[in-house]
């Protein structure tokens, strides 16, 4: 029922427990999606039970949530009905962890105000025909297996030597444990010759960009990505995989193929 742009909260790897702080009689509701995980939900009266991803969890003061590690995918999601209360800069509430503008990160002990709700739960029900489709959080990969994204040429493609491009969709690149928001560092066994050493002067890029650095190890750039610094980007993520992108885990491969 919340309208589209209410802040919520994106919780990476796990594990994280939170408590509902809410006064009087009315519910809180809350849902989780993206990566699935165990949700444990102890009630106030101690009574425990495990809840679903994908559905409404009514949540009353005391109750509290425990989320275990995700066995697919990286990321999950917490919504909340009225959404979380946050200090937007430049009209968002979202976190730019490289200029380090916009609310604080969630740390221990973190107290996060909820908004008011602007539709009766009673109206937030899906439409007939309108029924969110399940088990897509299963399609998400685990640490070792590969995952597939379709690329296209980016705009500095000729800086790179023919064989360099077949290198790209030739073999599969593990995703390291630096990776972050920023963008996936990748590891590959042969690294990515390029046709021109020099320093290219900084340009604007989108998410899903594939800059290589000097070492010839390509970086899928992600959210939270920068200019280029002076790499260039060998090819651009195709659009309908982007999504998937924010949700490789360390320890995945990536096999790109040129479309």
């Amino acid at each position: 029922g919340n309208p589209p742009g209410l802040p919520c909260l994106e919780i990476t790897l796990g594990s994280a427990a939170f408590r509902c702080a809410a006064q009087g009689a009315e519910d809180l509701v809350v849902a989780f999606a993206g990566a699935p995980v165990s949700l444990t939900v102890q009630r106030a009266s101690r009574e425990i039970f495990e809840a679903a991803i994908g559905e409404p969890i009514a949540l009353r003061a005391g109750d509290s949530v425990r989320l275990g590690y995700p066995a697919r995918g990286l990321r999950t999601y917490l919504a909340v009905r009225g959404g979380f209360e946050a200090a937007r800069v430049l009209g968002s509430a979202s976190r730019d962890t490289l200029a380090a503008l916009g609310p604080e990160p969630v740390v221990k002990g973190a107290v996060l105000a909820v908004g008011r709700a602007s539709v009766p739960l009673a109206s937030a029900a899906p439409a007939d025909g309108c029924e969110e489709p399940r088990g897509a959080a299963q399609q998400l990969p685990a640490s070792g297996e590969t995952v597939v994204f379709d690329i296209r040429p980016g705009p500095r493609a000729d800086w790179f030597t023919a064989e360099a491009v077949a290198v790209l969709c030739g073999q599969d690149w593990k995703v390291t444990p630096q990776s972050s928001r920023v963008g996936l560092r990748l590891s590959g066994e042969q690294p990515l010759q390029r046709r021109d050493a020099a320093e290219l002067p900084s340009e604007g890029v989108v998410r899903g960009a594939i800059q290589v650095p000097h070492d010839g190890q390509p970086v899928l750039l992600l959210a939270d990505h920068p200019l280029t610094g002076g790499y260039p980007v060998m090819a651009v993520v195709a659009e309908h995989h982007l999504d998937l992108a924010g949700q490789i885990p360390p320890g995945a491969k990536i096999c790109f193929r040129a479309t």
